[in-house]
């Protein structure tokens, strides 16, 4: 009987000291994602200033030279390994979508450095959205991180294996896979560039890249709590993964900011990256195992709110009117040529000659004008007739 008392005191205390440990570790996993992304944001900004201050200069590489450049690459790096730290200690379906916090960033950050003066009234017309987004993303991460997972197990690389070889994690592989070699075919191929094609792309290289960014992060923070996980093979495995998936996500997204908007570019990817991811994690890392139904519900609400807040915030950008160098002979109704068939009119490549002139037929429609010659000892008459003017006539 005092055995059984014993062992009732030692688990009602102990369930209690597990569960604090859990909500601290989430805490700090979700306040160095927050901090990480905000001071990444500050960065980029920072940058760009530097980029447009110096744009007139003829030296393209001349910002190196500038306080401002170096001081937001270095912020930079700190919000980058800030945010690669959180993996180790929160859920992977948690932090995922805190990256909304440097969408919000970056919109306060752009109205406050505007320079130009708004009244009252066309202020609050023209962002108007943008205010509504951040509250919305707001209320979105707060319901996130009240309601998001609570699993938590030490990434030790015997625990990564483990969770690599599981059947669930196996199928999902298979059909990420397939489905990222259909879609790179249409790509490719077919010519298909549209922009769902091509963040969908990113977005499954994306979630590669977390799960295999929170097994380094978690293996080197228990490598660092005393128990060496840097020998084994999968933590290589893994950086290998996360280092290639990341420079593939880079050059996709480069091609898409060729063809499209980049506020588009940065609501579309937000949305499909984060919803991918968070299926990942739920696979790969198990993160949802033993939540209830309404955990489930209100984190799902969370992430309906951040989606639609980050949509609202990009829809503030102004959209970048298209530059046409060439006009197109179908543009002008009722104009007819020898190309009409909307083909562009533009000089080619090496040569002066403009429009649309078939094999440069410059001579024979600039050729000098020539005038008979007429031999005064054959005919004295003058080639012409003279004509009186009177004023009867």
């Amino acid at each position: 009987m005092e055995v059984q008392q014993l062992q009732d005191v030692l688990f009602t205390t102990a369930a209690p000291d597990n569960n604090n440990i859990s909500y601290r570790e989430n805490l700090i996993g979700t306040l160095l994602a927050i901090f990480g992304h905000f001071v990444v944001s500050i960065a980029l900004n920072l940058q760009k200033y530097s980029h447009v201050r110096l744009a007139g200069f003829k030296d393209s590489r001349s910002y190196f030279k500038t306080k401002t450049w170096w001081s937001g690459l270095f912020l930079m790096i700190i919000g980058e390994i800030m945010v690669f730290s959180s993996y180790a200690f929160a859920p992977l379906s948690l932090i995922v979508p805190l990256s909304a916090v440097s969408l919000i960033a970056s919109s306060l950050i752009g109205i406050i450095f505007i320079k130009e003066k708004w009244k009252p009234k066309e202020f609050f017309r023209r962002y108007i959205l943008s205010f509504v987004g951040c509250g919305l993303t707001i209320i979105g991460i707060y319901l996130l991180v009240t309601f998001g997972p609570n699993s938590h197990e030490k990434m030790t690389g015997d625990v990564i294996v483990k969770h690599l070889v599981s059947w669930p994690f196996l199928v999902y592989t298979l059909v990420e896979i397939l489905v990222f070699c259909s879609l790179l075919y249409f790509y490719k191929q077919k010519n298909a560039n549209y922009l769902i094609v091509i963040l969908l792309l990113v977005a499954l290289l994306d979630s590669t890249t977390v799960v295999a960014v929170k097994a380094v992060a978690g293996m080197i923070v228990v490598s660092i709590q005393g128990t060496m996980q840097l020998g084994y093979p999968i933590f290589y495995i893994m950086f290998v993964c996360m280092v290639a998936t990341a420079i593939a996500q880079a050059s996709y997204l480069s091609q898409a900011s060729q063809l499209y908007d980049y506020a588009l570019i940065a609501s579309v990817n937000y949305i499909l990256s984060t919803s991918i991811a968070i299926c990942a994690g739920a696979i790969f890392y198990v993160d949802f195992l033993g939540e209830d139904v309404l955990h489930l519900c209100m984190f799902s609400l969370g992430c309906l709110l951040a989606f639609l807040g980050a949509f609202l915030i990009t829809r503030t950008g102004k959209k970048k009117k298209t530059f046409e160098p060439y006009v197109t002979m179908s543009s002008l109704p009722g104009l007819q040529s020898m190309y009409d068939n909307g083909n562009a009119v533009q000089p080619e490549f090496g040569s002066f000659s403009y429009g649309a002139l078939q094999n440069n037929d410059m001579s024979e429609m600039y050729s000098p004008a020539t005038l008979p010659v007429v031999n005064e000892e054959a005919s004295p008459a003058p080639p012409y007739k003279t004509l009186d003017h009177n004023k009867t006539e």
